[in-house]
Formats: structure tokens, C-alpha cells, sequence
């Protein structure tokens, strides 16, 4: 068995297998001529189901034989010019390069001792990305497992700091189109099911600042504590990107903690076009960033970004085996003194490796293909009449819904967006996303391949509206 550890003695051996595993991925890739096969739960379920794992293969080029039946062939390939569904982007091949390098290596980032480079590196990037927020020279932070550990981690600063009598008193203010996040956060913080206060969205769904402000000053005198307000910089749903200037002026004026979830959005740090998008987001005092959405790396590679170092010390516990007190006196650098978690992995390298490959500009360029597509699909769904399209984009995406030409009912029209969005996934042929809007059923894409173009757009278009109508026109003879 010890022939499988990775070490001197076996270097040539993983040479091989990780080799063949590359060429494995990468026939899959040259040869995917759609992003998902349509396979069922019950079809594969049986398939994993049916391999014993205490009888093992032996060899790599067994398992990766068996792999493709449980996972290559049926996974989802965001790669896909027409995966338009969720905020997964495809990769950058510098990034898979980092994610082989840290996998083999296997360094845990929390303390000096176990990664010494890894610990300077991630540091030089929360610096990179800090400046490049405008954050000023108190700014630090960590990197994270993603947007939901971001936030919560933000919110745990922003209480700690509101230093309030009582957790119940505590109120947290996020747009209605926020993330889910800032809710769960709520809770797993003790504040109470009634902390976070919904601020509409105007028509462009973005926070109203003037019923921000009524809510601020409604809590105030009620005796609460505005603990935080959460801004979004690209809402899942929208892109949209709230007011930022004129909340982090609230802010200041009631005294409250500014974050700016920014999971979405921070693609336009490196924008070259649309960085002015983000004025504003320099009067935060914590940012999340998902380096794994717009900035084609692959998951997880997130980070909070603090305006004042010192706040992150309400993440900061010692225990001697790891991390003792006397190290601080050392000057030695320990992330785990400003993270959530204990062991973690050295993702800030696949993003160090981007940058030194492509630079920030090269990312950039990427994330504005993006944006400028969801502007031409935009007026595309707008020309189109068979589509009733939300709102015009601010980052990539598009909120939309089929509209059939004959009067029907609205349920109805919800039921057929519903299944034309489900068949769509069942023929493996393009893959969409769906949300609600004002109670009603919508579809959603979320267009990060600068690979999709246009005339992918109307081609899914069409499907979507093939899928409705046969649906519509099935239930009208089964009708009659």
C-alpha cells in the first residue's frame, strides 16, 4: 500500500497516473458536443450505488474506467458554450495548473509551519485585492471557501464591533434581492429570526437608499442597534449593484457597518471598461469576493476583505499546539489567526498563478465579453415578442420568461416556463436557470463562457420557446 503514498520513491508513478487522468479530462473536454447528457437521478443513482467500495480496482487506469461511468460522461461541463445557468464559470488552464500544484503538495495554509511561501502568497494577493478595492493601508483579510463563509465571517465582525447589550436588539439591512446568506448568517449569529430588515428594490433592483434610510432611523428610535448594512455589488439573481455611494454615506451617518458582497461583482476589479460600476465600494468595511465567479477560477477561491485589520482579531482564538500566543510576540504570520477555519487549502495559488500568467487585465477583458453578450442578449429577449425580460443587465445576467402570443392563464405561462426549462435540462441540449419574480416562474441565464455567443443565445431561445409551446399545446388537447 505504501507504493500509493506520494513521495520521492514514488514521483515517477504519479507522473503517470496524474497524467493519464489529465488525458482523460482532456479527450472528455475535446469531445463534449453539449453540457449535460439529461441522465436521471433513478438512471445513475443505480450505477454508483452498484460499485463496492471495499473491493478496490488496484490501479488508476481501472478507477478512471469506472469514472467515467459514475461521473465524466453525465457531469455537467460548464466549459459548454450553452451551460447559461448558475454562477459557475469555466476555468482558466493557469488556475488548474495552481489547483495540481497545491493538490500535490498538500500544504495546509492556517499556520508558518505548515506553509511558509503559501502563507507570503496569500497575503500579497489580499493586499493585491484590497488596493485594488481602495481599501487603504489598514486593509487585510483571508481567503475563504467561498461567499457564504465570507458573509457570515463579515457579519461576526460587524457584531462583535456594534457591541450591543443584546444580540436581539441587533438588526442587519440587505436589499431584497440579496443573498440568501445574509439570512443564514443571521441565524447561525443568534440574532434572532426578525434581525434582517428587507429594503425594497427599485425597478432596476437595486436597494431603495430612501427606504434604507427610513429603516435606519425607524430603528434608532426604536432603540435597536442598525448592527450592519449589507450592499450588493451583482445580485444572483440580476447582477444588479446597489447604490454604493449613497449607502456607505448612510452608513457613516448612522454609524453602521458597511458590507459589500461583492461575490458576483468583484470581476470588475479587474474590468478595464466597467470598474467605475463599483464606485463606492472603498467606504466598505468588509467586501466578499468570489475570485471563483468572475475571475474563471476554479472552486473554491473566495475572500473577505476587511477595511481594518484589527477587526478580524473577533476571529482570532489560540491554542498552543498550533498557534500559541507567544507567536504573535514573534512577528511569525498565522492565517488561522484570521479565518473561520483551522486546516485550509492554499487556494490562493491558483489565482497567484493566473495573475502571473494572464494579469489583471487579461481577466478583465474576459469578464467584460461577458457583460457585453448579456447586453446583446438583452436586446435580443427585448426585440423578441414571444420574451418578457426584467431588466437590462448591469453585470451578466439575464431574467426572463416566455410569453405565449394566445391568452393564457398566469399560472399557466408559469407552469410552461417551468417545464420548457426542465425539458431543456432532460435533452442535455443547453441548461438554464429559474428564479421568481413577483410570485411568478422566470428563467434565468447567467452567461460567464465568453465562448457563448449570440447566436447561442437565439438558438436556446428557440429551444425554450419549442419546449413551452409543445407544452402549452399538449395541455390544450388533454383539455379538450
Amino acid at each position: 500500500m505504501r507504493a500509493h503514498l506520494l513521495n520521492d520513491a514514488t514521483a515517477e508513478r504519479y507522473r503517470r497516473s496524474v497524467t493519464e487522468g489529465v488525458e482523460r479530462v482532456a479527450a472528455k473536454l475535446a469531445t463534449t458536443r453539449q453540457p449535460f447528457t439529461g441522465v436521471t437521478p433513478d438512471a445513475l443513482a443505480p450505477v454508483v450505488s452498484a460499485v463496492d467500495l471495499d473491493r478496490p480496482l488496484g490501479d488508476a487506469s481501472a478507477a478512471l474506467d469506472e469514472l467515467e461511468d459514475v461521473y465524466l460522461r453525465d457531469a455537467v461541463y460548464f466549459h459548454h458554450p450553452r451551460y447559461l445557468a448558475h454562477l459557475n464559470c469555466p476555468v482558466v488552464i493557469p488556475a488548474v495548473v495552481g489547483e495540481a500544484v497545491l493538490s500535490a503538495v498538500n500544504s495546509s495554509i492556517d499556520t508558518w509551519d505548515q506553509s511558509a511561501g503559501g502563507t507570503l502568497i496569500e497575503r500579497r494577493l489580499i493586499d493585491w485585492t484590497a488596493q485594488r478595492i481602495g481599501l487603504g493601508e489598514s486593509a487585510d483579510g483571508v481567503f475563504t471557501s467561498g461567499g457564504t463563509q465570507s458573509n457570515l465571517q463579515a457579519l461576526l465582525l460587524a457584531r462583535e464591533e456594534a457591541k450591543a447589550d443584546e444580540l436581539t436588539k441587533m438588526r442587519v439591512f440587505a436589499s431584497a434581492c440579496s443573498h440568501f446568506s445574509v439570512q443564514k448568517s443571521a441565524t447561525l449569529l443568534g440574532l434572532g429570526p426578525d434581525a434582517v430588515v428587507s429594503i425594497p428594490c427599485d425597478r432596476d433592483k437595486r436597494m431603495q437608499t430612501v427606504a434604507l434610510a427610513a429603516e435606519l432611523q425607524r430603528c434608532r428610535d426604536e432603540g435597536l442597534t442598525p448592527m450592519a448594512v449589507v450592499a450588493t455589488a451583482g445580485t444572483t439573481d440580476f447582477g444588479s449593484i446597489d447604490p454604493l455611494p449613497e449607502i456607505g454615506a448612510l452608513c457613516a451617518q448612522f454609524g453602521t457597518w458597511l458590507h459589500v458582497d461583492a461575490a458576483y461583482g468583484c470581476g470588475l476589479l479587474a474590468s478595464t471598461t466597467r470598474r467605475s460600476l463599483l464606485d463606492g465600494i472603498e467606504n466598505a468595511d468588509s467586501v466578499t469576493v468570489d475570485y471563483h465567479k468572475s475571475f474563471f477560477q476554479p472552486v473554491s477561491s473566495s475572500a473577505l476583505l476587511v477595511r481594518d485589520r484589527a477587526t478580524l482579531r473577533h476571529a482570532t482564538y489560540h491554542a498552543d499546539y498550533l498557534n500559541p500566543r507567544r507567536t504573535v510576540e514573534e512577528r511569525i504570520p498565522n492565517q488561522v489567526d484570521k479565518s473561520l477555519q483551522t486546516t485550509r487549502r492554499f487556494d490562493a495559488l491558483k489565482l497567484w498563478m493566473t495573475l502571473r500568467v494572464m494579469g489583471a487585465d487579461g481577466i478583465g477583458e474576459l469578464f467584460d465579453e461577458v457583460c457585453d453578450l448579456a447586453q446583446e442578449g438583452w436586446q435580443l429577449l427585448a426585440a423578441d415578442p414571444r420574451f418578457d425580460v426584467v431588466v437590462q443587465p448591469q453585470l451578466s445576467t439575464l431574467v426572463f420568461r416566455y410569453v405565449p402570443e394566445r391568452i393564457t392563464s398566469p399560472a399557466e405561462i408559469d407552469r410552461a416556463n417551468l417545464q420548457a426549462r426542465k425539458s431543456l435540462f432532460a435533452s442535455g441540449e443547453a441548461v438554464v436557470a429559474g428564479t421568481s419574480v413577483d410570485g411568478r416562474q422566470y428563467l434565468k441565464f447567467t452567461l460567464l463562457n465568453p465562448e457563448t455567443t449570440v447566436k447561442d443565445i437565439a438558438a436556446v431561445l428557440d429551444l425554450i420557446a419549442g419546449h413551452a409551446e409543445q407544452y402549452l399545446g399538449e395541455n390544450l388537447v388533454h383539455a379538450s
